[in-house]
């Protein structure tokens, strides 16, 4: 009896200490658990780097999408009514040109405009994607005046050779207008462009 009153309390004591074994392993785990749970679930907009011991969880930030690329996208007519007094802009249906477009619509009767000058223009801009009119000078009455070269590389390409009193046609890539960033809302990351652009007045560089 005293053997087996011994070999019980010694098979007592075994369970006793598997169970705070089990007890430590599962509070550690309930613990990590718990720093888990803590770090999927904040939500501060910025990616979180946690260390415990020798091992690192990188939580990443969910990323908000910008405006959808038109890249690539086939070129529509103008979707929008004219503004009184503006020309039409005849948009090349279809895939978008990959380099520039220019198509004299009236031949002006004045002096030549040469690169760098200091234009002053009449503008009516739409953009490829959507027909969109996204920026004219038509709506104010008032000609915009500026040097071709603070502007967009499509002007300061596509506008040199016309005469003072001429209009003419700009299809105008990405990569010389807007680019990949665009210029929301209305010109897309990616965007050809057309204008129709006439000059009133052209000075040439000092």
């Amino acid at each position: 009896m005293a053997r087996q009153a011994k070999i019980a309390a010694e098979l007592a004591a075994k369970k006793r200490a598997a169970m705070q074994r089990r007890a430590i392993v599962f509070g550690a785990g309930f613990v990590v658990l718990a720093a888990i749970v803590l770090i999927v679930n904040r939500d501060d907009g910025d990616d979180t780097t946690v260390a415990a011991g020798t091992t690192t969880t990188l939580v990443t930030a969910t990323t908000v999408a910008g405006p959808e690329s038109a890249a690539g996208k086939p070129c529509v007519p103008r979707s929008q009514p004219l503004p009184a007094g503006a020309p039409e802009v005849d948009v090349e249906v279809g895939p978008p040109p990959t380099a520039l477009v220019s198509k004299d619509i009236t031949l002006g009767t004045g002096a030549p405009v040469v690169p760098k000058s200091t234009v002053t223009v009449n503008y009516i801009g739409v953009s490829c994607s959507t027909g969109v009119i996204f920026d004219t000078s038509y709506t104010t009455g008032q000609p915009f005046t500026r040097s071709l070269d603070e502007l967009i590389p499509g002007w300061q390409q596509g506008i040199p050779g016309m005469n003072i009193g001429g209009k003419r046609l700009l299809g105008i890539p990405p990569d010389l207008a807007y680019g990949e960033r665009g210029s929301p809302p209305d010109i897309a990351p990616g965007e050809t462009i057309w204008f129709v652009i006439e000059v009133v007045d052209a000075k040439p560089p000092a």
